[in-house]
């Protein structure tokens, strides 16, 4: 049995400005979301970069935090 809490939906290019009916499983209406992440890359409906770019360049800063705290 599919999880409906589970699933998500990307809208990608023109279908964003005419979009159709949500998918419906299990009776409920999936999640529409404007980015998420596969993979460990962060794709975006509009499929820019900067959301996957931000995402690493925050990841580095942490990581530099982390190793002056040594």
């Amino acid at each position: 049995m599919v999880s409906g809490r589970k699933t998500k939906e990307l809208l990608i290019s023109s279908v964003v400005k005419d979009p159709p009916p949500p998918v419906n499983l299990s009776y409920t209406p999936d999640e529409r979301v404007t980015a998420f992440k596969l993979l460990g890359v962060h794709v975006a409906s509009d499929l820019k970069w900067t959301q996957h770019i931000d995402a690493i360049v925050a990841m580095v800063n942490y990581m530099h935090f982390l190793k002056q705290l040594k």
